[in-house]
Formats: structure tokens, sequence, C-alpha cells
């Protein structure tokens, strides 16, 4: 049996980078993808329900690949959860920041550049709404770090400021 060298195998790491880079953009092409087909065949409002669902499982998936491939703690907590945030697929291709309340206890998640509404807006389009997907999104992506996580919503599509993406905010909650 002939054993044969993956691409990767002798890439630099420059080019790795630009290869982590294609695949979240290729990634993130794929959800949007999916979910055109999804709206075309079904209207907006199933595509959303199902959208929803498929986030659900990925968001769980998500978090304890992370987890596990970086050695994060379970029940981490905030700072847990901010590791794991920054080492998500998004954060290759989005521009984001986390922000620290004075003492501690609140940890701000922003998405300061989103290409899927950057698309949209460039193409014209009104902010695709998905505040109703990034609730469950967001909060299951938490939970599965630390169950003691809650989210909540500073402001998502449709109901964002003009200019701005999505912001969260995390807590943990009383043991």
């Amino acid at each position: 049996m002939e054993v044969f060298e993956r691409a990767f195998d002798s890439m630099e790491r420059e080019e790795l980078l630009r290869t982590l880079e294609m695949f979240a953009k290729n990634w993130l092409a794929h959800d949007g993808c999916w979910f055109l087909a999804a709206e075309e065949q079904y209207g907006m409002e199933t595509a959303i329900a199902l959208d929803t669902k498929s986030w659900e499982r990925f968001a769980a998936v998500e978090a304890r690949r992370i987890l596990t491939t970086f050695n994060i703690p379970e029940n981490g907590g905030l700072v847990a959860l901010e590791r794991a945030l920054n080492l998500r697929m998004y954060s290759v291709i989005n521009k984001q920041h986390i922000e620290w309340s004075e003492d501690g206890t609140r940890l701000r998640f922003f998405m300061d550049i989103c290409r899927v509404q950057e698309t949209r807006r460039r193409k014209g389009l009104e902010d695709f709404p998905c505040k109703s997907v990034g609730m469950v999104e967001y909060e299951v992506f938490a939970r599965t770090v630390d169950p003691r996580i809650r989210t909540q919503c500073l402001h998502c599509p449709p109901d964002a400021p003009p200019g701005l993406y999505c912001g969260w905010e995390f807590t943990l909650a009383e043991s």
C-alpha cells in the first residue's frame, strides 16, 4: 500500500493559516447555501425553524470539540467561555471582541464585522433576522462550556442599532 503525503503536511505556517481561513469561508458558504435552499423550498419561517434546530445541535458539537481539542476544563466559567468563543470557526473570518465588566462577573461578546450581514448589505438586502437563531446558538454553546452560564442578547438583527451586528452578555448563575 502506497502512502500519500497530504497537501497540509508540507505547508508552512502562512499557508496553513490561509487554508484555515478558506475552510472557514467554505463552512460559512455551505451554511448559507443550505439556508437559501431551505428558504426556497419551504419559505423563510420554516427555514429559520430548521436553521435554529441545526444551530442548536452544531453549537453543542462545536463547543465540545473546542473543549476537548484545547483542553479547556469543563465548568470553567466565563474564562473558559472566553477562550472557547475565540476558538470558534467564526473567529477566523469575523472580527469580534470581548469585554469584561469591572467586577469580572459579566462577559460581553460583540461581533464587530459579520460576513453574513456584510454580504447582504453589499447586495442591498436587509439584515438577516438572526436573533432567534442566535439566542439558541449562543445559549447552547455557552451552556455546553459551563451549564451555569446564562446568556442575554444585547442586540442582534433585526433589533440591532444601525451598523451593528450581534452582542451577547454572559453571566454565571448562582450555585
